[in-house]
């Protein structure tokens, strides 16, 4: 059986792809570092992390991107030799603006070397690829139109040629219902099916399908109704299902990647954010179908080769700008960490981190820092983004629990004494965040319990006068971090960095 989801914590946007025996999951990174992560199985059941795409600045400029900005719903596909990659790079999404860049690049293994970024239109985001029988290859995306009163504006698609855009675009779906958006074309049996997302990312998230005789439409939508969503069902533990993609597999079976959160309590705060799951797929009377037309946790694994793989780490990311040795530097089982800019900076900021992948889970690392003034602070935090985020830290005053909650910060001060060396541990229990501290003579909680779920993607939603503010789309993360505001030199030095879940 496969359990779900596959890919817990921040893994959004599954695009999934089949090139031979191997399977690959692309998912969107937003504004971390590397873009774009990929996972690789053999039987859908086992899937092992291959890290980043976008691992070269020349693919990817993150500096100042919004919380919750950058690289939006990657679309991985394979054609004539070539893995291609669409993914759309936001700069601005508040105020009913889109600020989008898309870009194409292309490699001959899923390792690369990629080539240099193609720019491609920018009408909206969730742009995608559909390469026909006849050789061709079409740009398909979601079309926002930022006059006000207008917003979404149903899928469009365009030609591509030798990767540039050629012809005018063409309208070819408005969707079923409000907010269509993350299209994929797929063509079987004579027939080009439209898988689309609809209804928001949030609890009104849904798949639809439509098909057409023609690459042009008329699309009709699937007369059954949404091929999968949870928006009719709080009790199900897959919530939010929606964004799906879908694959052939070698034995002949069908299947579909999608995004789902599990909230911890009813329609609640989502901490993990929005994860990546896999359904079974029947074609009923010349439809793509899920079972009950609903996510489940359990599902039938394809009639493939059992292939587990050896232990690995889901691997560290970087927040708005690539690991460098400017700034980090990687020695055996010592990581040393200049610090960067304050927690509301986008543009340098020095934050290690990796998603929270569990509702029971701990990070623990110990650290030497001797702060040089009062611009600098280091250690370890809870995080979901800029205005959010928990940090024990030690400063010049000493050891100190720094909490933002949208942005108003609050202090509790632990400790005045603080050794050259000590140990920090930030843990994850349900609804609860604890830190604690290790000075030599075992670990001492700091006796301040926080609420977990102020790091989770409906907490980080803000809207102004009914405009949008700040979007919630990455989940939790734990992490180390170091400030040096005032550029002065700050390094901590970590060691025993580990991670562990449950």
């Amino acid at each position: 059986m496969i359990r779900n989801p596959i890919l817990p914590g921040f893994h959004p946007d599954p695009s999934i792809l089949r090139v031979g025996d191997d399977y690959y999951i692309a998912t969107s990174t937003f504004e971390w570092w590397p873009g774009v992560r990929v996972h690789h199985s053999r039987d859908l059941v086992h899937w092992r992390p291959l890290g980043g795409i976008l691992t070269d600045p020349r693919l990817l400029d993150l500096t100042g991107v919004p919380d919750s900005g950058g690289v939006w719903a990657p679309d991985l596909t394979y054609a004539h030799g070539l893995f291609h990659l669409v993914y759309g790079v936001v700069d601005t999404y508040a105020s009913g603006y889109k600020d989008v860049r898309n870009y194409l690049v292309t490699a001959p293994s899923i390792e690369g070397p990629w080539s240099d970024p193609v720019p491609l239109p920018g009408r909206g985001f969730d742009a995608a690829l559909f390469h026909d029988d006849d050789g061709s290859t079409w740009l398909l995306g979601m079309v926002f139109d930022s006059r006000p009163g207008h917003g979404f504006a149903g899928i469009d698609i365009q030609l591509l040629e030798h990767g540039k855009p050629a012809g005018a675009p063409r309208s070819i779906f408005a969707g079923t219902v409000p907010l269509v958006e993350g299209p994929h074309l797929y063509k079987v049996d004579g027939w080009y099916y439209l898988m689309v997302a609809e209804g928001g990312t949030g609890y009104e998230h849904g798949v639809t399908v439509a098909r057409s005789r023609d690459l042009f439409g008329p699309y009709e939508a699937d007369p059954h109704g949404p091929t999968m969503t949870a928006r009719h069902d709080p009790t199900l533990a897959l919530q939010k299902a929606g964004h799906g993609s879908l694959v052939q597999t070698g034995d002949g079976s069908w299947y579909m990647a999608h995004l789902a959160a599990r909230p911890y309590t009813e329609r609640g705060r989502c901490v993990l954010g929005r994860e990546t799951a896999i359904q079974r797929v029947e074609w009923v009377d010349g439809w793509p179908r899920v079972a009950g037309g609903v996510p489940a946790v359990e599902v039938p694994a394809p009639d493939l080769p059992a292939h587990p793989w050896p232990g690995a780490d889901e691997g560290w990311s970087t927040l708005r700008r690539p690991a460098s040795a400017d700034w980090l530097n990687l020695d055996g089982a010592r990581w040393t960490v200049h610090g960067g800019q304050s927690p509301y900076g986008t543009r340098s900021p020095s934050l290690v981190g990796r998603p929270v992948t569990d509702t029971r889970c701990v990070l623990e690392a110990r650290m030497a820092f001797r702060p040089g003034s009062v611009h600098q602070a280091a250690g370890v935090t809870g995080y979901y983004n800029s205005r959010n985020w928990y940090f024990l830290c030690v400063t010049a005053d000493g050891l100190e629990l720094v909490v933002s909650d949208k942005g108003a910060r609050t202090t509790h001060r632990v400790s005045d004494e603080v050794p050259a060396r000590i140990g920090l541990r930030v843990e994850f229990d349900g609804p609860v965040v604890r830190f604690a501290s290790n000075t030599g003579r075992g670990w001492h909680a700091v006796p301040v319990e926080l609420d977990a779920t102020v790091l989770s993607d409906e907490y980080a939603d803000e809207f102004v006068d009914g405009q949008v503010r700040a979007f919630g789309f990455t989940g939790a993360f734990v992490g180390l971090w170091v400030h040096d505001l005032a550029g002065e030199g700050a390094v901590a030095e970590f060691d025993t960095v580990a991670y562990r879940a449950g």
